[in-house]
């Protein structure tokens, strides 16, 4: 077995794992870099394969850092079949499209500044445009499905319910008596609409996430409580409120909580604008695969209702009307991608907003410290946005307790399953690791760090106290922006 990662070693981003098993070479997920320059630049890098030589890629869920590199593996050559469950393929066709629009207009913009000062020539190009995109979705195949197997030569694939996202699912891959799980993103059991995991089974080795395998979360009840405290100060201010959300469960888990806070009456119902393209259409896959959320929430789709619609809401499709809301008067909750304030239109919010003492800056994502988001809730005074030093004169409440990522709780009850499995970490800051690292030994269990760039075996590769040499490490830095992405 000859494991490699490709992004999310040693790092929350950029998800790809390229695997040697039963004669076949796979590639599970294929995520993009996002945060700072030095994260995204790493998009560029080549692949340490050759793209046209895999056999297959199988994807855990649809989240940008999981499948945003499929365009660019397709360029370089690959043609095989993308597996995936039904859901995800659905949302994947979003998130791909819309990420090679953000790119174009990313260049372009870039482009015409370059040209004031002479310096086109050193703008990069799109990692890739739309037609590389539609090339790549006619490779997906849609046919893992939750709890039961698909067979490639000697591998069987296992696909269960991950509980992350729509269509998030871990993987069990087994050949030759010997077997791998790959966790994907695994749930918080606490989630606002996801059903709970599932189990593993027991194995020989395990990948798993440890985005918050430092920490355990909030409960939701608490969360909600929070939320609805943040919003009344909000309004009493009488600005705009800003939410910084990505557009797959983070928005969807916002909006239904919304609506049931101004239904009860716990929050007044000013005007919502879901400023979020991406978003609006994602949300139409949550009523076609509605069976995969919460009883409740199942309920009231089955019975003809939208969850999803608080009586004030709006969706903003056009730019020219998301730009005409800085024109709005009063309150209003503006609802805008992305997440981590890298990109979307909550960048042109934030830079006519975040100057203002009345304006509210609600955080209910992942922050990655490197990240636009990441710096303001962590108080810089001021942050460069669209080519502009923004003063940061809003209130900022951070919301931990929307996660869509397990837990430490989570992520040792979902481990135990899983028998003497020797254990390998991915998706999380080194710190966070390092901390998992010592809960683990302390419980008995073997695990490791899966190292940047090296190549391992799964099942016999160890490395002192689970740490590869020259892992870079440094002081814990604290997040206070506790929701996943």
């Amino acid at each position: 077995m000859h494991l490699q990662s490709i992004g999310a070693a040693e790092t929350v981003t950029g998800s790809g794992h390229y695997l040697e098993l039963g004669g076949l070479k796979l590639l599970i997920d294929c995520g993009l870099f996002q945060g700072n320059d030095e994260q995204e630049a790493r998009n560029r890098e080549p692949f340490p394969f050759e793209a046209a030589a895999l056999d297959a890629v199988l994807l855990t869920h649809a989240h940008l850092d999981h499948v945003g590199r499929l365009p660019l593996l397709y360029r370089r050559g690959f043609r095989g079949p993308v597996y995936c469950t039904p859901p995800t393929a659905a949302l994947v066709s979003t998130v791909l499209l819309d990420s090679a629009r953000l790119q174009q207009d990313g260049y372009t913009r870039e482009l015409k500044w370059a040209r004031r000062t002479g310096h086109e020539s050193q703008v990069q190009l799109p990692l890739y445009d739309e037609e590389d995109v539609h090339n790549t979705l006619a490779l997906l195949r849609p046919q893992l499905e939750f709890g039961r197997e698909l067979t490639l030569g000697q591998l069987k694939i296992r696909t269960e319910r991950a509980g992350h996202i729509l269509g998030s699912a871990f993987l069990t891959l087994t050949s030759g008596g010997e077997r791998i799980v790959f966790s994907g993103d695994l749930g918080n059991r606490e989630s606002g609409l996801q059903q709970d995991f599932t189990l593993p089974q027991e194995a020989d080795a395990v990948l798993i996430e440890t985005t918050y395998a430092d920490r355990t979360h909030r409960p939701l009840d608490q969360t909600v409580q929070e939320f609805a405290r943040a919003l009344n100060q909000s309004v009493r201010l009488g600005g705009k409120i800003l939410i910084p959300s990505f557009a797959i469960e983070r928005t969807q888990v916002i909006l239904y909580t919304l609506k049931r806070l101004m239904d009860s009456g716990e929050v007044p119902r000013i005007p919502v604008f879901l400023d979020s393209p991406m978003a609006a259409r994602a949300t139409n896959e949550y009523f076609e695969y509605g069976d995969e959320l919460i009883p409740e929430v199942r309920d009231i789709l089955r019975g003809g209702e939208d969850p999803f619609r608080p009586s004030t809401l709006h969706v903003v499709t056009s730019s020219q009307e998301s730009q005409r809301l800085n024109r709005y008067d009063g309150s209003a909750i503006i609802l805008a991608g992305n997440g981590m304030m890298t990109g979307g239109r909550i960048q042109h919010h934030l830079k006519h907003q975040l100057w203002k003492p009345s304006t509210s800056l609600v955080v209910v994502s992942y922050q990655s410290p490197s990240s636009l988001g990441g710096r303001i809730v962590e108080g810089a005074k001021e942050v460069r946005i669209m080519g502009e030093e923004i003063a940061v004169k809003a209130q900022v409440h951070t919301i931990g307790g929307f996660s869509a990522h397990a837990d430490q709780d989570d992520l040792l009850a979902w481990l135990d399953a899983t028998g003497k499995a020797k254990v390998w970490l991915v998706h999380g800051e080194v710190n966070v690791m390092e901390t998992f690292l010592g809960v683990l030994s302390g419980r008995g269990r073997e695990a490791d760090i899966v190292p940047r760039g090296e190549a391992v075996d799964p099942l016999s590769t160890h490395f002192p106290g689970g740490r590869p040499p020259g892992l870079e490490t440094g002081p814990v830095r604290e997040m206070r922006a506790e929701a996943g992405e």
